[in-house]
């Protein structure tokens, strides 16, 4: 267990981001509404089944990650930068300045156009073209396997830890490796452990810590060149004897999240440590 010696100085959130579509890129929010015991609106709502993964729209229940198209099995799925329009559900894929595909993810028109232009970008590597699915009232996170509760996880990355695996590395980590929904600056080192059965809030929305992140071989794609060049998982181990960063999180009493928000722990502790 950490140490609990207090500092004075805050902890806020300095990011906010969500994954539409499992495995492509994020989209950043300045600030985002939750509800209690649902995730963050517009995350993980889509992905890209695989040519031969059985996946019931009407029926959805979870399956495995390696099912669909995701970056630990085909990290070139970085390259192409992407964004929905939650309201109306158009979907625009980019890869360096152009317009790969743009359409409706509701739609079978819109879907074809993309999942065509999936499989055009991605060549053979897929082994076919991929199909755009959805499942009423589910989502497609990696932990999605293990409960309907944690389905509806929100995951947080504390800088700091990023940092210090930084300064064990000697060179730069980028955060976006994590595809975290959350980033808090401001913390000491791996105080987000200590979060796990204990409550939180930033700003005025309530949260539980449910669960440390075990990391995969998407952490080793870095976000920019679309290459393999940081072996995360096995660097974690080799420095810390485990293969975890950040944590799930699950929303207690909902309200706004909004970027600066301070986050404190609840009924006792102190949100930082020394270590």
């Amino acid at each position: 267990m950490y140490s609990k010696q207090r500092r004075q100085k805050v902890a806020a959130l300095t990011r906010i981001s969500r994954y539409p579509v499992k495995g492509l890129s994020a989209e950043d929010l300045a600030e985002v509404g939750l509800s209690a015991g649902r995730g963050l609106p517009g995350d993980r709502i889509f992905a890209l089944a695989l040519a031969d993964t059985d996946f019931d729209e009407l029926n959805p229940r979870p399956i495995p990650k390696t099912k669909f198209a995701v970056l630990a099995r085909f990290p070139r799925l970085a390259a192409l930068k992407t964004k929905l329009d939650v309201p109306s559900s158009i979907f625009s894929m980019r890869h360096e300045e152009s317009t790969v595909a743009t359409g409706n993810l509701e739609t079978q028109t819109g879907r074809d156009a993309i999942e065509e232009a999936v499989h055009s970008f991605m060549g053979d590597e897929l082994g076919g073209r991929p199909r755009v699915v959805k499942g009423t009232g589910h989502r497609f996170t990696d932990v999605s396997v293990h409960s309907p509760m944690l389905m509806e996880a929100i995951s947080v990355i504390n800088l700091a830890s990023v940092r210090d695996l930084e300064s064990k590395l000697g060179r730069r980590v980028d955060p976006r490796r994590f595809r975290a929904n959350l980033l808090l600056d401001g913390l000491d080192p791996w105080i987000e452990f200590d979060w796990i059965d204990r409550e939180l809030q930033i700003g005025n929305v309530k949260f539980r810590g449910v669960r440390r992140t075990r990391r995969c071989p998407a952490t080793e794609v870095n976000p920019d060149t679309a290459q393999t060049d940081i072996r995360v998982p096995l660097e974690l181990r080799d420095h810390y004897g485990h293969a975890d960063m950040g944590i799930y999180i699950t929303v207690l009493a909902g309200g706004t999240l909004r970027i600066g928000d301070v986050a404190k722990t609840l009924g006792g502790g102190d949100i930082r440590h020394d270590n």
